[in-house]
């Protein structure tokens, strides 16, 4: 049906500014949110009405008209209203959708707009929240309330990557978890709880965010030191520059933390990161969320589509290579979405090339997802019906898209920082989007010349739509400029050439910050590994064992060992326990190790027997999870392994305490109770083993992308 009729109403621009100076909040919920949103509304703090809007978008019936504006009228004071189109967006009002309507915010105001039906599965709240992302920017919240399906997951991390915040409702109060799971399982939530405790919460970031000129602009003068000092700590936790990003965008990102953690200032929020490591992970995921969706800018890729993709094909024979880097590829519906323009155009000219996508990125939890190639549903606003019933899946329940096969198999991921590690060579199509509207200036102008090194002679760059190659335009041609897609010149004699100097090595120096005295002190108290281990080993009077990680890593042995452990033949240096067991142990040191992990209890192996010098002799295993506490420094789980001859002595029994040969009856029944002991190992044996080997496969695939990934780089 298209745009609904504007002759009825005033000209929308007559209306508004161009963007609503106060935050504005998307809340969504599909099955089970008329009592969410409820339950939301009567946690609101009593007092004036908020400078806040809220924009309710619900899975509604289109068939019958919503009761939802008269039911929340009873739970709030401020202004409800049932949209329509044009409606001006005003603080203290509630806005809600109206059935068979899709609705976005352009300029301060709600448009409506009918269902597209050739999108397929409609996503109402994907829908309105990427609009109120791009409308909004660091203002835009978004909150996901019950619902079934997966609606919302693609909208939040729009609002993310515009700087704005996030909620979704936790399992404990949801009736049906389906979309707060999947909102969840992007990582970007910021609060994860009952709706009932959301308006508090909200109302409280608000405030510090944006009701004070927010917490780090208030502290302009020490807002660049304290980011130094935030990037200083990421540099040591994670390896990754980020003093080359811009300070601006950093800065903001920071505070919204600040805000987060309930922190009273940038200075008080540094000094808590430095205790947390989960929350230098948290600002570390910050810093690098991204806006990506399949064929982003649609336009942009149907001009790469027609002018840029066909001039790679053009001088290839049959059977050569298609080269393809993709820098910073977040969860890879960039690098999917290459590979099915590349997979498209090589069945025109119904001939076969080797096409070889690189996707890199330094955020190992993003490459990790990319992947899985599994995808929430909503990837249908973004992917025309033929290709998503092509080269898509859908999984059981409807409510995820799987990449087929064929274009997986396209794609290598590997983590990689484009600013530290060496780069691929001789690509024919590098695509590096909406990357460098994150650098500062001096970090673009360094990187151009790597990117044109990168390229073969011809070979296209193809930039996000808000970035360009500025002074570098002597290295490119410019293939289409609104869409910034450029093709690499030949080198030009005394040209500035690239410099691998710096690689490996971080481009800023960084040095870790500096220990308080009592910080000094607890360090100089810190007990070794080597005294936890004789601590507890003399509390139980072993002979011999060992301290380990949970993977069998070896920290620490003691006593005399040889009877029970032996080199393994290979490369020296193999210190993890479960291949050094001998004959007899390695089974059940296996098994008892994964049990203590996940029981987090003692296990006893009272009578093996293990092959020592040819023969067999009778062995006792402890295995025991020790809590050493903070002070060692351990982050990691670790396990007392115990090993002694012969079954262990009971509590006060001497040693020597005669043995008397049972009955034949007796000895029977010790025999099958043994044998029954022994099936029962050998079936959890197998059951870790086969676990253990589909973990092994997945590793293995990682690490075969990542050896591509690295043998490609030295082309």
């Amino acid at each position: 049906m298209g745009k609904m009729d504007d002759t009825a109403r005033p000209d929308v621009r007559d209306l508004v500014a161009e963007t609503s100076p106060f935050p504005v909040i998307g809340i969504g919920a599909s099955a089970g949110g008329l009592a969410a949103f409820e339950a939301f509304f009567a946690g609101m703090p009593s007092g004036p009405n908020p400078e806040v809007a809220f924009v309710l978008i619900q899975h509604l019936s289109p068939d019958h008209k919503t009761l939802l504006p008269e039911i929340i009228q009873r739970h709030t004071r401020m202004t409800v209203f049932q949209v329509v189109d044009g409606m001006r967006i005003e603080p203290g009002g509630v806005y809600i959708i109206p059935p068979n309507c899709e609705m976005t915010m352009r300029r301060g105001a709600l448009q409506l707009t009918a269902p597209n039906a050739t999108q397929g599965r409609r996503q109402p709240i994907d829908h309105f929240f990427r609009s109120l992302a791009a409308e909004q920017k660091e203002r835009a919240i978004g909150i996901i309330l019950s619902g079934t399906g997966s609606d919302g997951s693609l909208g939040i991390r729009a609002i993310k990557g515009q700087g704005g915040m996030v909620m979704a409702q936790d399992d404990a109060s949801t009736e049906f978890e389906g979309m707060p799971r999947s909102a969840i399982a992007t990582g970007l939530v910021d609060y994860e709880i009952p709706p009932v405790e959301m308006a508090p919460k909200l109302l409280d970031y608000v405030a510090r965010i944006f009701g004070n000129a927010g917490t780090v602009d208030a502290e302009a003068e020490n807002g660049e030191e304290g980011l130094r000092q935030l990037c200083t700590l990421l540099h040591s936790h994670t390896r990754h520059d980020f003093s080359l990003y811009k300070s601006k965008t950093l800065l903001r990102r920071a505070e919204r933390r600040v805000a987060i953690t309930h922190s009273k200032s940038l200075e008080a929020y540094i000094a808590f990161a430095r205790r947390s490591p989960a929350e230098l992970e948290l600002l570390f995921q910050d810093f690098l969320i991204g806006v990506t969706n399949f064929f982003r800018d649609p336009e942009a890729f149907r001009s790469l589509e027609t002018q840029a993709i066909p001039s790679l094909f053009a001088d290839k024979a049959a059977g050569d290579s298609i080269r393809v880097w993709s820098a910073g590829c977040a969860t890879g519906e960039e690098p999917y979405s290459l590979a099915i323009l590349l997979f498209e155009h090589q069945e025109t000219r119904n001939e076969h090339f080797h096409v070889q996508i690189f996707a890199t990125d330094v955020d190992r939890r993003a490459i990790f997802t990319a992947r899985a190639g599994l995808f929430p549903a909503s990837i249908a606003a973004d992917v025309t019906p033929e290709r998503l019933a092509r080269f898509f899946t859908l999984e059981p329940g409807g409510f995820e898209y799987r990449i087929q096969k064929t274009i997986r198999d396209m794609v290598v991921f590997s983590e990689h920082n484009l600013v530290r590690d060496p780069p691929f060579y001789n690509l024919d199509l590098i695509s590096c989007r909406n990357l460098f509207i994150y650098l500062s200036a001096s970090s673009q102008q360094k990187l151009m010349p790597l990117l044109h090194y990168s390229l073969r002679p011809g070979g296209v760059l193809y930039l996000g739509t808000s970035e360009t190659v500025g002074e570098s335009i002597s290295l490119f041609s410019v293939e289409n400029r609104k869409w910034k897609i450029y093709r690499r010149k030949p080198d030009v004699p005394g040209g500035r050439r690239v410099s691998f100097e710096r690689f490996g090595t971080p481009l800023t120096p960084f040095s870790a910050p500096p220990r308080s005295e009592p910080e000094q002190a607890k360090a100089r108290k810190r007990p070794t590994l080597r005294e936890l281990t004789e601590r507890a080993l003399l509390n139980q009077i072993v002979p011999a064992g060992a301290l380990v990680q949970g993977n069998g890593d070896i920290l620490y042995l003691h006593g005399r060992t040889g009877q029970f452990l032996e080199p393994t033949p290979g490369e020296a240096g193999t210190n993890n326990i479960l291949k050094m067991a001998r004959e007899g142990l390695r089974r059940e040191l296996t098994l008892a190790l994964r049990q203590a992990a996940e029981r987090n209890e003692i296990v006893r192996y009272p009578s093996l027997s293990v092959k020592t010098n040819g023969h067999f002799s009778p062995v006792s295993l402890t295995v025991s999870p020790l809590v050493i506490g903070p002070e060692a420094g351990q982050a990691a789980p670790v396990f007392l392994i115990s090993l002694q001859d012969g079954p262990p002595a009971a509590p006060g029994e001497p040693h020597s305490a005669p043995h008397f040969a049972p009955s034949p009856a007796a000895h029977t029944e010790l025999r099958i109770a043994e044998l029954e002991q022994e099936l029962r190992a050998k079936e959890d044996y197998l059951q870790a083993s086969l676990e253990e080997l589909e973990m092994a496969n997945e590793e293995l695939k990682s690490t075969n992308e990542e050896m591509q990934s690295g043998a490609c780089q030295r082309l």
